[in-house]
């Protein structure tokens, strides 16, 4: 039975996409069976899992599904039954598809960039998982290497005890460029800040879902 991740954000640009595929093939890497399921209308993590496929005998295998809409709830339960870890990367909503992605996850991970609006738009999320009783954690994303705003928003957070990942993601173009083709940072750049940082994301996760 799969340990079900689902990526949530209503703002465009925190890096949701993005983090999800890194994610997948850190997973991977692990030893983990690992499947994607994108249910967001961009289709961004799709064309991900194409660029990924013309790479098939050189890079772990992902499964992957696109189905969304009535169609979900079977299809989450289905690839649930079949695989180690299930990442769903969600639309930019918090009804429909995102509300059954949230309703199936066993983590909610909402990635916000250090800065109020990232913030502001993850409080529907985390309203939702609440609604829906589902374990839910902001992931901190594309953090510059020094922030005054970071402090800000951290402090922000801190007051408000949402629950906050201590693992961070630097503002790296090693994901982009990884995501670019089809693979993900641990596998392009592995001995890379980025790569570390990554693993220290999914070490957390497993601790948070222990």
């Amino acid at each position: 039975m799969a340990m079900v991740i689902t990526l949530a954000q209503q703002k465009g640009g925190a890096g949701k996409t993005t983090l999800a595929a890194n994610l997948a093939v850190a997973f991977a890497a692990a030893r983990r069976s690992v499947a994607v399921l994108d249910t967001d209308p961009q289709r961004s993590l799709a064309r991900w899992v194409a660029l990924r496929n013309q790479r098939r005998e050189q890079v772990a295998p992902i499964g992957f599904s696109d189905l969304s809409g009535w169609r979900l709830r079977n299809e989450l339960e289905r690839i649930r039954a079949l695989y180690d870890v299930l990442i769903v990367d969600s639309p930019p909503q918090i009804q429909g598809d995102a509300r059954a992605a949230v309703r199936a996850a066993d983590l909610v991970l909402v990635p916000v960039q250090p800065s109020p609006p990232d913030l502001w738009a993850a409080e529907g999320t985390l309203a939702l998982a609440a609604e829906e009783k589902r374990k839910v954690a902001l992931v901190l994303n594309r953090v510059p290497a020094s922030s005054r705003l970071r402090a800000s928003v951290e402090a922000d957070i801190a007051r408000r005890s949402l629950p906050l990942l201590r693992a961070t993601l630097g503002n790296r173009t090693g994901f982009a460029g990884a995501f670019a083709l089809g693979l993900g940072i641990t596998e392009t750049a592995p001995r890379s800040l980025g790569a570390a940082e990554l693993h220290a994301l999914v070490s957390e996760i497993e601790e948070v879902l222990r």
